[in-house]
């Protein structure tokens, strides 16, 4: 079964971000892609990183094992003013191939409006460039995000057609983690004359 890391991205307690992680890593389970087990949902509102560097890293000794040994990460961005949330950016400072190289990513932005995108393209631009994070070509983006993913049974259309969706994108990461397993192992992640991405 797959380990998956579910990452709300958001500052906030109690926010939208998280209802989503929680909702697709309850998903992930049913479609019977990972296990409650397998299953973790790391939520920056709730357990926040103090911004980097910092003498004391907070909560990070806490996600760091449980991210080197996830298969895949959702990444869940909220988009502020246009932008990813400054609690995700930072938690990219913490991330090194270590936790994340060679896995595949799903990106999942979030909006209260009929935004998203742009936090989609922020973080394909420059989060996986020192961790190694493989986005896949597939994304989410959640709008209107209060009115969606709220009860068992779909509220309306929208809601009915995103929930189809998730489940499309989902099977795709978990096929993805399946077929990069072996890629990483194959992979000397302690080549130490190229820490760093270009």
């Amino acid at each position: 079964m797959l380990n998956i890391v579910l990452l709300a991205g958001s500052s906030r307690t109690d926010s939208q971000s998280a209802k989503v992680a929680r909702y697709l890593g309850q998903r992930l389970i049913e479609l019977g892609l990972s296990t409650e087990g397998s299953t973790t949902v790391l939520d920056l509102g709730r357990q926040p990183l103090p911004l980097w560097p910092a003498d004391d890293n907070g909560p990070w000794a806490e996600y760091q094992p449980l991210l080197q040994g996830a298969d895949a990460v959702v990444v869940i961005a909220p988009e502020w003013n246009g932008m990813a949330a400054p609690a995700l950016k930072n938690f990219f400072l913490y991330a090194g191939k270590a936790e994340l190289g060679h896995k595949p990513g799903l990106l999942v932005g979030v909006s209260s409006g009929i935004g998203g995108a742009y936090p989609i393209s922020e973080l394909r631009a420059s989060s996986y460039k020192n961790c190694r994070l493989c986005y896949l070509p597939e994304h989410l983006i959640v709008r209107h995000v209060e009115a969606v993913l709220n009860e068992a049974q779909p509220a309306n259309e929208d809601d009915q057609r995103l929930r189809k969706r998730i489940d499309y994108a989902l099977d795709i990461l978990a096929k993805y983690a399946r077929a990069l397993q072996p890629v990483r192992a194959s992979i000397d992640l302690n080549q130490g004359a190229f820490a760093n991405g270009m």
